[in-house]
């Protein structure tokens, strides 16, 4: 465990960081992704990493595991200066990083999971299977993870599986625990099972690094902050002594002072309409009209249907029944070709799988759905590729070094600005965006509301499906609440608050 820290008199928590970074600098050809930053973990608190996508964030949790190496700097632990020449340095070092999106096998158990890489081992160096299911039990009691050892990990959910993340680097004894965006896929209810770990690895005098772009967790468990901007380090304190507006104005370099930029614009004639669309296990007696100039928002839990209705409006899946129309006549919708030439388009919620297409340029991203747009008698034109892509990665304010620079080297709200880029291009009458903002930036954020309110205000027709009530309060016109595959409620005007949301998404009854 750890040794003994110098304890401030006043304030109760260390004063002496157990791993600090100075002057690290981090360049890839014609990139410098980190200028000279420095950063400092204390035990048993909480540092907030914060930043717009681009800021260097993912690079130097990087380098703080061994991933890459710095091009200059320091690292000390303990005041004692060393390299991470591996990952595996790193961990032996006791320093382990949480991911976004866990990187667990599904075919192994548990145990095997948790241990994978530093099995306990026996007589002729043989792992010792009794031993490891008893660690790894021991390791799951003390998260209060109610999960067998010998489970197989393709059995458990998204939640269950971060505990198996959290248990796995644990059972390293990690002095430095990096969380980047725990949060993202898991309920309110996982969420606040997280905050109790939390909090109970700072008791035990653990250093945790938490990225997030959800001011509302990084006010509730913070300590401390650390802000990045474009690959260097603008800011650093402790998180009583910052507000909201003072971290935005660091991270953007700007205030942000309309995150929800939605203006007034008349909202025309009736576009689309769903009738008795149903799907044997997902949804039912889904019926809605969107019209011309119209965000209309869907908002539920986990599970509600959302997402699923989404893609057989799109066509991605097939519904057991039900008709869509557009401009009041039949729409045949069997297939994606098919929504997109009634001019109805799908920016998913996973847009590394479903969106955007790893490996190839930004610019053949932007205008794969648009060739001929940008191609003459079968022949491609690369000039035109180039304009088009420019025309909508620029009012997205995509940040890349070029158009020719692979998508799968991008931050994730860089990718999310492509998937919405591509689909604007083929200049459609609907777009449904399921998710636009999760796991981006402030900054980010602000550009695709801007943008969405920019499209709703020219005629466009949005359909915006999100958990973020701010957002969805923000944005919509009206919002229809899903609740386990059914419309529960459609609200409009004065009754659009948090608590109506959450109480039909919930089935709460009004209160008496």
């Amino acid at each position: 465990m750890l040794q003994s820290a110098e304890i401030g008199p006043a304030s109760g928590v260390s004063t002496t960081p157990v791993m600090a970074l100075s002057g690290i600098t981090k360049t890839f050809p014609g990139v410098r992704a980190l200028s000279e930053v420095s950063l400092e973990l204390y035990p048993g608190q909480v540092t907030a990493l914060v930043g717009e996508n681009g800021a260097g964030k993912s690079t130097i949790v990087k380098v703080l595991t061994g991933i890459l190496q710095p091009n200059e700097g320091r690292i000390e632990i303990d005041g004692q200066e060393t390299t991470f020449p591996t990952a595996l340095h790193a961990t032996q070092a006791g320093i382990t990083a949480i991911h976004q999106e866990t990187v667990l096998f599904d075919e192994l158990t548990v145990a095997e999971n948790i241990f994978i890489g530093h099995a306990p081992r026996g007589r002729f160096g043989l792992i010792d299977w009794p031993a490891m299911r008893r660690k790894a039990k021991d390791i799951l009691d003390r998260i209060d993870a109610p999960l067998d050892p010998m489970m197989p990990l393709k059995e458990l959910g998204i939640a269950n599986k971060h505990l198996v993340a959290i248990a796995r680097a644990l059972s390293v004894d990690a002095r430095v625990v990096i969380m980047d965006e725990p949060t993202a896929a898991l309920s309110q209810k996982e969420i606040e099972e997280l905050y109790e770990l939390v909090e109970r690895l700072k008791s035990e005098g653990r250093a945790i690094l938490f990225i997030s772009h959800k001011f509302d967790e990084i006010f509730r468990i913070a300590d401390r902050y650390t802000v990045f901007r474009d690959g260097q380090q603008v800011g650093a304190g402790l998180m009583s002594d910052v507000d909201e507006a003072e971290l935005v104005r660091l991270m953007v370099g700007r205030d942000v002072d309309h995150i929800f930029p939605k203006s007034e614009h008349r909202v025309g004639d009736t576009v689309l309409q769903v009738e008795g669309f149903a799907h044997p296990t997902e949804f039912d007696g889904i019926n809605f009209e969107l019209r011309k100039g119209e965000i209309l928002g869907f908002y539920g839990l986990v599970g509600a249907g959302r997402s699923e209705l989404m893609q057989a409006i799109f066509g991605i899946t097939r519904p057991s029944g039900g008709k869509i129309r557009i401009d009041g006549s039949d729409a045949a919708i069997h297939s994606p070709a098919d929504a997109i030439a009634n001019g109805i388009v799908y920016v998913p919620e996973d847009r590394g799988k479903q969106g955007a297409i790893m490996g190839l340029p930004i610019f053949q991203n932007v205008t794969l759905p648009s060739l001929s747009q940008t191609s003459n008698r079968g022949f491609l034109r690369l000039a035109e590729e180039f304009k088009l892509a420019r025309e909508y990665t620029e009012r997205l304010d995509l940040r890349a070094a070029s158009l020719d620079q692979d998508v799968g080297n991008l931050s994730g709200g860089n990718q999310q600005k492509v998937v919405i880029a591509k689909w604007l291009a083929t200049k459609p009458r609907v777009i449904i965006l399921d998710e636009p903002t999760k796991g981006i930036d402030i900054g980010s954020k602000a550009a695709v509301h801007a943008f969405m309110a920019e499209l709703a205000a020219q005629g466009l027709a949005v359909i915006m499906v999100s958990s973020e009530i701010p957002e969805i309060l923000g944005m919509s016109d009206r919002v229809i609440v899903m609740r386990e595959g059914l419309i529960a409620a459609e609200i409009a005007g004065g009754d659009l608050t948090p608590e109506t949301l959450v109480r039909h998404a919930a089935g709460i009854g009004a209160k008496p």
